[in-house]
């Protein structure tokens, strides 16, 4: 079913996690381009002064204090949108916390705390926004990650709970198109983005977190959440090196459980002391940062992803690349074992 969307100057955009990264980013390009936007986030005074900002060319903006972990507080977003426009067009479940570190070493409540925020606050999202686009039609947009398709070291339970994200956003598709919903459902996969989202975390490495990379900016991603509220698509991954490492990881698991057990380690440290007072995973962070501190290069655009979300056809090209390329990480793989077997059979 073909589910028409409207051009982004005629909607009503509703963001969560919109006081800084990627949420700030995609709000402010939304009001740009002529949306008006409800952000949503727990820190009152950046909300408030970011709200004052966008609102000095006209009303433009609203906000609502709210932790999506609390199913009433994310109700609260949608009725605040419907006060204050008369409505929605497009939801975007994009806040989200994390925390590094081993498995065996994080505390029970911190992962808890990390689903609470990054599962059930799309969970709560999505309730609210069908209830409401059922009758009048429009978009839900989900941010998952990279790490929706594979996990890595250090990053485990963040991973699980996008993983969750991923089943969680494709069942929903489904059970709408079934139902002949005029809703589209998108998730959107990160990969590292330079955000304040390291800083942002909590830590139990003995080094602060960082991405590794190919790192891009979050303008990128803002750009795909706000192409996706016009023109429906299933997914979109951000970034050709995730599209990449997603392809390793599906043609050769194995192969791709080594690479990160050698690489994502020591790539994700920065030989820096983490700040233990600055992580938001239990309580609002006041960083209004568009951008984080990432130390090396950072990526202003993707080619592969900028094909996708402007015209499918475009992107064909970068998906037989990716084929090929997985292919061959494939073979490499199985020459590898049979080289293995075969060392072990003569000994």
């Amino acid at each position: 079913m073909r589910i028409p969307l409207k051009k982004l100057k005629d909607q009503v955009v509703v963001v969560t996690g919109a006081s800084s990264g990627i949420g700030l980013t995609t709000a402010e390009m939304a009001v740009e381009r002529g949306a008006r936007v409800v952000l949503a986030a727990r820190s009152d005074e950046e909300l408030r002064e970011t709200t004052e900002r966008l609102n000095r060319r006209g009303r433009r903006a609203a906000f609502v204090v709210a932790d999506v972990a609390d199913e009433h507080a994310v109700q609260r977003i949608a009725d605040r949108a419907i006060a204050e426009f008369g409505g929605f067009d497009t939801w975007v479940n994009n806040a989200g916390v994390s925390v590094y570190g081993r498995l065996v070493d994080v505390p029970m409540a911190d992962k808890r705390r990390v689903f609470d925020t990054n599962f059930w606050g799309v969970v709560y999202g999505c309730k609210a926004a069908v209830r409401h686009l059922r009758g009048r039609g429009g978009a839900i947009i989900n941010i998952g990650s990279v790490l929706s398709e594979f996990s890595v070291p250090l990053q485990g339970i963040y991973s699980a709970s996008k993983h969750a994200v991923k089943g969680y956003t494709d069942a929903l598709r489904m059970e709408l198109e079934l139902e002949g919903a005029p809703i589209a459902v998108t998730l959107v996969k990160p990969g590292p983005i330079d955000t304040p989202h390291p800083q942002h975390a909590r830590s139990y490495m003995a080094r602060e977190p960082k991405h590794r990379p190919p790192v891009y900016k979050p303008e990128e991603v803002a750009h795909a959440i706000l192409r996706c509220a016009q023109r429906p698509l299933r997914e979109v991954v951000v970034g050709g090196g995730s599209r990449a490492m997603i392809a390793m990881a599906k043609a050769a698991p194995r192969l791709a459980d080594l690479y990160m057990e050698r690489t994502m380690v020591s790539g994700q440290q920065r030989d820096l002391a983490p700040n233990s007072d600055e992580d938001s995973l239990y309580k609002p962070s006041h960083d209004r940062r568009r951008h984080g501190e990432h130390p090396g290069y950072v990526m202003k655009s993707s080619a592969y992803t900028r094909a996708v979300v402007s015209d499918g056809r475009w992107a064909l090209p970068f998906v037989a690349v990716g084929a090929v390329a997985a292919a061959a990480i494939a073979a490499a793989s199985r020459r590898s074992r049979i080289s293995v077997a075969a060392g072990g059979a003569g000994l």
